[in-house]
């Protein structure tokens, strides 16, 4: 489980949470919604310990994230909205090697997490391809196997869909739902419920570092125009 109790953060002068508290149930599908500058990527980065906070606490499994950032960056698997921005390495094979690397495993862990990371998004056979030469939708894959390498209990995705083709959308897609039924939490951070209201378990929407909204898909959809959060029938 992932918790925030009462996480205040600011930059500078600005207040970017203010006073948010939630939880994240192991295995729920989540949509974390809301306008640009609601919060959004100030909350989840301090499920792994990216941001500390100025108030309040973050636990993940239980224990804080201050007190032991490595399980809490084991537990939480993030996933950038930019790609190339989380990518440490030249090649595919050694950038999703990275991760279970810093965690001191053996040699064949470490291979045998690569190798099932890859396959899972569709790049076995392309460990040894330069980063540089992969199209938009397969760096997003190579960054969910990166996420994935990890296996994490929990995966963070933001804005995963955006300036995805439609094969590439639907291969993400397709990769998300199959963590979800295998029992990985699934935090989209998002503000375009297409293509992913009918599989979350819950849309939490946010708003000027608050929480504005929170419920099923169903009991949302009416007043998500009003929140400044676009209508997935539309």
């Amino acid at each position: 489980m992932i918790e925030t109790r009462d996480l205040v953060h600011r930059y500078a002068d600005h207040v970017a949470l203010s006073g948010v508290s939630l939880s994240v149930p192991d295995g729920e599908f989540l949509l974390l919604a809301g306008p640009n500058g609601s919060g959004k990527t100030t909350l989840v980065r301090h499920w792994n310990g990216l941001l500390e906070p100025d108030a309040g606490e973050v636990l993940v499994n239980g224990r804080r994230v201050g007190a032991d950032l490595v399980a809490a960056r084991t537990a939480v698997g993030m996933v950038f909205q930019h790609p190339r921005d989380g990518f440490v390495a030249a090649t595919v094979g050694e950038d999703v090697a990275f991760g279970p690397e810093n965690l001191g495993l053996a040699r064949e862990e470490i291979d045998r997490r690569a190798d099932e990371a890859l396959a899972a998004v569709g790049l076995r056979g392309r460990a040894e391809d330069r980063i540089t030469t992969l199209s938009g939708g397969e760096e997003e894959r190579l960054a969910i196997a990166g996420a994935l390498a990890m296996e994490p209990d929990h995966l963070v995705l933001d804005e995963p869909l955006t300036g995805l083709d439609e094969p590439a959308r639907r291969s993400v897609l397709a990769r998300l739902r199959e963590l979800h039924r295998s029992g990985t939490s699934v935090i989209v951070v998002t503000h375009d419920l297409r293509d992913l209201w009918e599989d979350a378990d819950r849309i939490l929407v946010l708003g000027d570092g608050r929480i504005l909204r929170e419920g099923c898909p169903e009991t949302l959809l009416s007043d998500l125009p009003g929140l400044s959060v676009r209508d997935p029938r539309c």
